[in-house]
């Protein structure tokens, strides 16, 4: 099964919209690779478990890999996989968007906008 960008994003921002999964990736941002049990030592909020099913999830999205030694399993965060797909969507929605605020800005007619929105707080 080919996956396309836009599928790999959306599997990508479905594991970032959990919060320990953030906590994992924050976890592995700040210790570099780490084990399974490290990783849970680092949340609190959740048993090993739980942190075995996210890690599953983040590796299955991308975002995470692993390496086996023996018995041990290690993740990472993989910087140029999927995540570095979804980053880049993201600067570039966000650069569009400060793009036409600026022109936006600097219309007259955006700043009458804004100036009627502010008299309109005031007398409400």
């Amino acid at each position: 099964m080919i996956v396309t960008d836009q599928q790999s994003r959306e599997l990508v921002f479905a594991a970032l919209a959990d919060q320990v999964r953030r906590q994992i990736l924050d976890t592995l941002a700040s210790h570099g690779e780490c084990s399974a049990g490290f990783i849970s030592d680092q949340i609190s909020s959740v048993g090993r478990t739980t942190v075995s099913t996210h890690l599953k999830a983040l590796k299955m999205s991308g975002v995470v890999v692993e390496r086996r030694s023996g018995r041990h399993r290690y993740f990472s965060i993989d910087p140029a996989g999927p995540a570095n797909d979804a980053l880049q969507f993201l600067r570039d929605v966000l650069e569009r968007a400060l793009e036409v605020g600026e022109t936006s800005s600097d219309s007259p007619s955006a700043k009458d906008d804004v100036a009627e929105g502010a008299s309109a707080r005031r007398r409400a």
